[in-house]
């Protein structure tokens, strides 16, 4: 089974994020990357899928600059099998990810395509929807796990998303308003996942080593024919608004007349 997985560098969440002067982007200098936290837990759930379905195969893919060459090897410290880079270094919007992922996919021919529900720097939500679509194929959103009666340790070892015996579907549990809803998808199928179907592993020393040595390879969007000229134009970046100071009131009867009176909260 040959499952492929992709992974997006993003702006660490964690970083103090200011907006260019001109309104345009925001300003890049000193700020860390890091992998998509979505993207990790899908391929921790590929890495999972994989185990508990031998022989397969996990494949991590990234679009963006040769700097997105080290949140692949960071998959391929988890555990991955080989990367692929489609190197690119501008604007990537998420139509333009969709088609070169489209052509990436009708190459390896994976059986299982698992993606972060949305990446944390732009928030789109809309790739790995785009992506069924142009494929054909069937889609389960938001992926989470079942609660079950199973051990913290049993449950750190297992895939969330369930594969039949003949390896042709596989079962999807979704966060919905009033719970889970259980989805059955037909494979070759996209399945894009949230924060709580797994837990994503650190990776060792010894595989951090052992992923230097995995293959890793590069295309670029025009070798997969794929013009990525973007549909979608970012016109403006604004940061958001100040806070205002708070205030302390001298007791309880104050705070709810504030509340009720200014705030109109109550």
């Amino acid at each position: 089974m040959k499952i492929l997985v992709t992974i997006k560098r993003v702006e660490d969440y964690e970083s103090k994020i200011k907006v260019k002067p001109d309104n345009t982007w925001i300003v890049t200098d000193g700020v860390n990357y890091r992998a998509n936290p979505f993207d990790e837990i899908a391929v921790e759930e590929a890495l999972r899928l994989r185990d508990a379905n031998m022989p397969s195969e996990v494949i991590a893919v990234s679009a963006g600059p040769a700097a997105a060459a080290t949140e692949i090897r960071s998959a391929l410290a988890m555990g991955a099998d080989k990367g692929i880079l489609i190197k690119h270094d501008g604007w990537l919007d998420s139509d333009a990810v969709a088609r070169l992922l489209q052509t990436l996919i009708e190459r390896e021919k994976p059986d299982l395509v698992l993606m972060g529900k949305q990446a944390v720097d732009v928030d789109d939500n809309v790739t790995g929807q785009l992506l069924a679509d142009y494929l054909g194929y069937g889609q389960a959103t938001f992926a989470s796990k079942k609660e079950s009666l199973e051990s913290a340790e049993e449950k750190a070892k297992k895939p969330g998303i369930k594969l039949a015996a003949d390896k042709k579907s596989a079962q999807v549990a979704r966060e919905v308003d009033g719970g889970l809803e259980v989805l059955e998808v037909q494979l070759p199928a996209i399945v894009t996942v949230d924060l709580r179907l797994n837990v994503p592993r650190y990776a060792s020393l010894p595989n951090i080593m052992k992923a230097k040595k995995k293959p890793v390879e590069e295309l670029t969007p025009a070798a997969l024919g794929v013009d990525v000229t973007p549909k979608v134009k970012v016109l403006k970046v604004e940061p958001p608004p100040a806070r205002a100071a708070g205030i302390k009131v001298p007791d309880v009867a104050t705070l709810v007349n504030k509340l009720h009176s200014e705030a109109k909260v109550i």
